[in-house]
């Protein structure tokens, strides 16, 4: 007994010496433990270090590692994430935690349950090469032209309709779909869809969105599956909430509706994934979802210096729909934002190359020091000829 309870106050001695890591901010956010809570997390505001502190202070409460769920969404921040809580408080209770991305968690859970849907538990998942060979099999045998059903286009209306919960039937069945496929001269895309869902359920496989949308579907028609995983997770929280689309923010839904425990992460003002499936209505609505939430804001940043912070919350201000914020950090002023205006893409290239040339002569630097950003693919063929004379 006597070594049990130096283990409990060594436990409690740790939590008290992380919580003094962090800002006034920070720390509200992780002990706010029970309810809904919605923590805005502007550009460089600890967000990592604000979730990874606050699964380890629920472990430290008392809290059994099995009936946390962390989500994120991609491996190298679930992993950083576990690494951490384990250096703070064990490696037993760290691993023991459900954390990961919601298709390595989803997968985990059908590979357990799968089998109500008639799925066996080593059903197989297809990457997207996998689906691209796949789709393109299904409309070649279909004699359909590839530049008119391009393979990018086709797997990317059937994603988007996964994302959306569409399965095949309502699919063919939805008047607004069929009019949109054939206002883009692409009717069969409907039957093209019933092929490829009705060949990975006979090669007992799944692509990606399956994990979502069969989750779904595993919790919609088996009550008792439901609420033996909400009995489960009674802590649940997620990364980058502003990311999630309408299958992820139902599963969740679902999930937290017993003890709405449930913690979201994200900043509305970083959504740039709508093209995708990302919904930002799942943040802003948060507080409809669940109207006794609390709301922290992280608006110190650690990362940038004060120009790019002040330009950052000029852009943002004119965001129509959004939650309010002003970051603002103690780092210095910095050098002021360059801005250039160009005629042409060829006009462009050449006066970024030439400003980096002039920098790095001036300044004595290498090629690695500096870092071009463009919003698309094409962009870039531009650059590199500029670069390359």
């Amino acid at each position: 007994m006597r070594h049990l309870s130096i283990f409990v106050n060594y436990k409690l001695l740790r939590v008290k010496e992380f919580l003094n890591q962090l800002n006034t901010d920070q720390r509200a956010a992780v002990e706010a433990v029970e309810g809904p809570v919605m923590v805005i997390a502007g550009a460089g505001s600890g967000k990592t270090r604000v979730l990874t502190y606050r699964i380890a202070n629920l472990l430290t409460l008392g809290v059994d590692p099995f009936n946390v769920l962390a989500l994120t969404f991609t491996n190298k921040a679930a992993r950083e994430m576990k690494e951490r809580i384990m250096q703070l408080i064990g490696d037993r209770e760290g691993r023991n935690v459900w954390m990961g991305t919601f298709h390595s968690i989803f997968a985990k859970i059908l590979r357990i349950e799968g089998h109500q849907l008639g799925y066996p538990s080593n059903y197989s998942i297809y990457d997207s090469d996998d689906s691209k060979r796949l789709i393109r099999n299904i409309i070649k045998e279909m004699d359909l032209d590839n530049k008119i059903y391009s393979y990018s286009y086709v797997a990317n209306r059937i994603s988007m309709a996964k994302s959306s919960l569409i399965s095949p039937e309502d699919y063919a069945n939805s008047p607004e779909v069929i009019a949109a496929d054939e206002s883009a001269r692409k009717p069969e895309i409907k039957n093209i869809y019933r092929t490829y869902n009705m060949r990975l359920r006979r090669a007992d496989a799944m692509d990606f969105d399956d994990l979502l949308f069969n989750t779904y579907l595993l919790f919609s028609k088996f009550a008792a599956t439901l609420l033996k995983y909400q009995k489960k997770f009674r802590y649940i929280m997620v990364d980058e909430y502003q990311d999630t689309n309408q299958a992820q923010y139902l599963i969740l839904k679902k999930l937290a509706a017993n003890t709405e425990n449930i913690c979201v992460v994200g900043d509305d003002a970083q959504s740039i994934y709508g093209f995708r499936g990302a919904n930002i209505s799942n943040m802003l609505n948060f507080k409809n979802d669940y109207p006794d939430y609390k709301l922290h804001k992280l608006e110190q940043n650690y990362r940038s210096t004060k120009n790019i912070v002040e330009a950052a919350n000029q852009v943002i201000s004119y965001n129509k729909n959004q939650i309010k914020k002003k970051v603002w950090t103690d780092n210095v002023k910095g050098n002021k934002i360059g801005y250039i205006h160009a005629s042409s893409d060829t006009e462009e290239g050449n006066l970024v190359a030439n400003s980096i040339f002039e920098y790095k002569m001036n300044n004595q630097l290498p090629n690695s020091d500096f870092a071009i950003l463009y919003r698309t693919n094409a962009q870039s063929r531009s650059m590199e000829e500029a670069l390359r004379k």
